[in-house]
């Protein structure tokens, strides 16, 4: 599943790489505000590409992004034009399969259509698939920690993986499998490796899995929405020891030369799950679009074209007659089992998110001041009351508040209010969900806005109750900071604190974008533009990254 590109950044994520070219004005104006964020940078849903006679409309994963200043050539060579938009592989999968798609999209692009092709009804939706390149899901260490670890002179499999984890003798990060395809495959592949499933994973496999599972992932301290925005945060990070990401997000890290040192990339004898991108036509395309799909698919196999994708984005070609260059080594690669049944890859999604990874803690930092009295109280209410468990999509069942999740929530106006903690139990997370919905329809608007002071009592909160639970605080505000200390205030104090915590800034109604943006670069977060779509999705977006 590969999260949307998010519509704002706070560290440079993925997006900083898109070409606005391909894109309609609207998305362009959302991508323009995006990169001016910091970090990740994830939000609204995509505008509708403008169509015309020679537009490809493509609804892709945001992995596909650096291949935009190669998809302006394809007007030239081709005269297709593409016009991308872009979204997550869930929220994607949810659109094509309920018929979203039709009309609005031509054609989809993800890193994969595996759990796409799971959903009922989904299959007769898709029509040509066509396969364009490759990346296998891998493990990259520091060099000082794959040598440590005697990992650079035999094969390692994932179980050594596993047991490594187990003993704390690494740390590394991954995306969310409920956002990000390089997550999902990662979790595929390990639940496959460490059940030693046949041909196609099932549940009673994952059952079997899942002490093992929770060995694995104690050593992961870093997660995220997108495999590009993983990896700027390890780059920023320096205490990571690792990525479980795409090889090529893996060789263009190396080439980059912004790292302290390389990552040797670990490729698991036991197997691997690879990414083959299918360019895919909707089976609502009319036929002209037809042709400009072919037309595209294609150029995009030529052996002059699949050496450029392999020279520019460090993945492997997919046609016999251009063979990997010498940076993908001589390690052949075994095709781990893949789920079969939609139930059991959501099965094992869920067990990941409420079983097996660190539990989350996340601090919820809300405007009611009066300038959001009306309709954007009731938006916060409505987006609070979907991750409560309201919203039964395929998207919002994975992003709802997560068993052993502690969620606080700082409400405030011209001065932070009280803190209220609600802690999810390991199981039957009902009761608590409920009280959350009922702490969500209560909030009240008045008064100005403490931005900063705010924040402070949050991270006074993170100081004084010490956690190993994945922490992150949400900031969601409607506009300027109009009481109490200053950004620069805050700035000092947040550079004495001994324990750091990541804010993503939901920009809402009249924020002050420089300034929010300003404090999701100074944590290491990111930004997320809701000002021009739904706050519902803007926190279902962040969750991919908590």
């Amino acid at each position: 599943m590969s999260g949307p590109p998010p519509r704002a950044r706070a560290g440079t994520p993925r997006t900083a790489r898109r070409a606005p070219a391909l894109l309609t004005l609207l998305t362009l104006l959302a991508l323009l505000a995006a990169a001016a964020c910091g970090g990740a940078e994830p939000t609204t849903t995509p505008a509708t590409p403008a169509d015309g006679p020679d537009v490809l409309r493509v609804l892709a994963g945001s992995e596909i992004a650096d291949l935009e200043p190669l998809l302006r050539r394809a007007q030239d060579d081709t005269g297709v034009r593409v016009a991308l938009s872009y979204a997550g592989t869930l929220d994607g999968a949810d659109q094509v399969a309920s018929g979203g798609a039709d009309g609005h999209h031509d054609a989809t692009w993800f890193s994969s259509n595996r759990y796409l092709s799971l959903i009922d009804g989904a299959a007769a939706r898709l029509s040509t698939q066509t396969k364009i390149m490759a990346s296998p899901v891998l493990l990259g260490l520091k060099t000082s920690k794959a040598r440590e670890l005697g990992w650079t002179t035999k094969t390692v499999t994932w179980n050594d993986i596993a047991s490594a984890a187990r003993a704390k003798r690494f740390t590394f990060g991954m995306t969310s499998p409920a956002a990000s395809n390089s997550g999902f495959s990662a979790l595929v592949g390990v639940t496959a490796a460490l059940s030693d499933a046949g041909e196609a994973l099932e549940e009673t496999q994952i059952t079997a899995a899942t002490p093992r599972l929770k060995e694995f992932f104690s050593a992961q301290t870093l997660t995220s929405g997108s495999s590009g925005w993983l990896a700027d945060a390890y780059t920023k990070e320096g205490t990571v020891d690792g990525l479980v990401n795409y090889e090529s997000v893996l060789l263009g890290l190396n080439a980059s030369a912004n790292l302290p040192e390389p990552l040797t990339l670990i490729y698991p004898g036991d197997g691997v799950v690879t990414a083959d991108y299918p360019l895919t036509l909707l089976s609502s395309a009319p036929p002209d679009k037809k042709e400009l799909y072919g037309k595209l698919a294609t150029w995009l196999r030529t052996p002059e074209i699949q050496r450029e994708i392999m020279t520019t984005t460090h993945r492997r070609p997919i046609v016999p007659a251009v063979a990997p260059d010498p940076r993908f080594g001589t390690a052949s690669l075994v095709e781990l089992p893949f789920p079969n049944r939609r139930d059991a890859a959501d099965t094992l999604i869920g067990v990941y998110l409420n079983q097996v990874r660190r539990p989350s803690r996340t601090l919820f930092v809300l405007d009611t001041s009066g300038s959001m009295n009306g309709e954007r109280i009731a938006a916060l209410k409505q987006a609070l009351t979907a991750l409560s468990g309201a919203d039964t999509s395929v998207s919002g069942t994975f992003s709802r508040f997560r068993d052993r999740e502690t969620v606080t929530m700082i409400p405030f106006n011209t001065g932070p209010g009280t803190p209220r903690t609600f802690t999810l139990p390991d199981h039957d997370a009902g009761p608590v969900l409920q009280r959350i919905r009922s702490y969500s329809e209560g909030l009240s608007v008045d008064g100005g806005t403490a931005i900063f002071d705010s924040l402070r009592a949050a991270y006074e909160q993170i100081r004084s109750t010490p956690s190993q639970d994945l922490t992150s605080v949400v900031l969601m505000t409607d506009g300027e900071n109009t009481d109490g200390s200053s950004y620069d205030d805050f700035a000092t104090y947040y550079a004495s604190l001994p324990v750091k915590a990541r804010t993503f800034v939901v920009l809402f109604g009249d924020s002050d974008v420089q300034e929010m943006r300003r404090i999701a670069e100074l944590t290491g977060g990111a930004t997320f533009d809701a000002r021009q779509g739904s706050l519902a999705t803007a926190f279902k977006e962040i969750r991919g990254y908590q």
